[in-house]
């Protein structure tokens, strides 16, 4: 990379006070209109830059890093999840990837706690009710749902934010459980009170809810199939906060309007932006915008790792938030 400012392509708008900072750094060209860019392009933007950074909204796939200029050497990604970024491609391309980890964890697990109360107090269903005027008064069988207190929790993908998720339900008295790759370390373990399951089938069958907190990865990918979905009870519910595309959205909503599950929280969708008719038209499916990170406090801070990221690379260091394919 050059002495003189690198040149960033950024593709979606940021919040003002980053935009403001990698104007100072750098020759930054900013989407002032927040308008989806298209594969083709992002490939023509990046003709001549030195730096990208995407969004989750963006796919970067072979054919867009194929048109990356020799310059481009850095695809600096706002946004943890790198499953819209072809990380194999860039690298033997000789192009560094860079995500955003950390920074989104207690966000996201705020959101969750708030969709496992939401789907088991049936507060989206309440809001309707006082939004429509049908509320008529209090009865001993008015809005019976569920309580969270004393229920077991499967947690799948104790990273971060599972782990974050682990330590609010704590707190609410589940029972927390898990699922993972590998065993976390014994202090976190003693430290949450969870249970590690080898096996997630048998730790499907056992759970009232279940959190899926893993990314999408193509090992992840419909993790919750069908055939598991099945294993689960006709009480349990499930919520996710990370991929859309680690369940079969078709299979959870045919299990919910066959009553073989309870019901679910969605911040994330498998089409997304499109969304399952089937589980936006049940009331027992709470549904979200994609917002679990969405709070000024996560978009402004993960801004500051694109930026660290972008200085440290520009600099002639390995940024410190460097994704491997090993890793995904």
């Amino acid at each position: 990379m050059s002495s003189s400012k690198p040149v960033v392509v950024v593709t979606r708008k940021l919040p003002e006070i980053v935009e403001k900072r990698m104007a100072e750094l750098f020759e930054v060209r900013l989407n002032h209109d927040d308008r989806p860019m298209s594969p083709t392009e992002i490939a023509e933007a990046v003709a001549d830059a030195d730096v990208l950074v995407p969004t989750l909204t963006d796919h970067i796939d072979a054919r867009v890093i194929a048109r990356c200029s020799e310059r481009c050497r850095l695809i600096a990604n706002y946004g943890a999840g790198v499953d819209h970024i072809d990380v194999a491609t860039a690298r033997n391309n000789g192009i560094t990837v860079t995500n955003t980890p950390g920074v989104l964890t207690e966000d996201t697990a705020d959101l969750t706690l708030a969709l496992i109360l939401a789907v088991h107090r049936r507060l989206a269903e309440g809001i309707q009710m006082m939004e429509e005027d049908r509320f008529v008064g209090w009865s001993p069988t008015h809005m019976l749902g569920h309580r969270v207190h004393g229920k077991r929790l499967g947690i799948i993908g104790m990273g971060r934010v599972g782990a974050a998720v682990a330590r609010r339900a704590k707190a609410f008295g589940l029972e927390i459980n898990y699922h993972n790759r590998r065993r976390v370390a014994k202090p976190l373990e003693e430290e949450l009170g969870a249970t590690y399951w080898d096996s997630l089938n048998q730790m499907l069958s056992r759970m009232d809810i279940i959190s899926v907190n893993c990314p999408h990865t193509p090992a992840t990918f419909h993790l919750l199939s069908a055939p598991r979905l099945a294993m689960l009870s006709p009480e349990a519910i499930v919520v996710n906060t990370a991929r859309g595309e680690v369940i079969d959205e078709n299979a959870l909503a045919r299990q919910i309007e066959a009553g073989g599950l309870a019901g679910a929280g969605l911040d994330v969708f498998e089409q997304e932006p499109s969304v399952n008719p089937k589980l936006r038209n049940n009331t027992k499916v709470v549904l979200l915008p994609h917002m679990a990170s969405a709070t000024h406090e996560a978009r402004i801070d993960m801004g500051e790792k694109v930026i660290i990221n972008i200085k440290t690379f520009a600099d002639g260091h390995t940024p410190p938030d460097r994704v491997f394919p090993s890793m995904l």
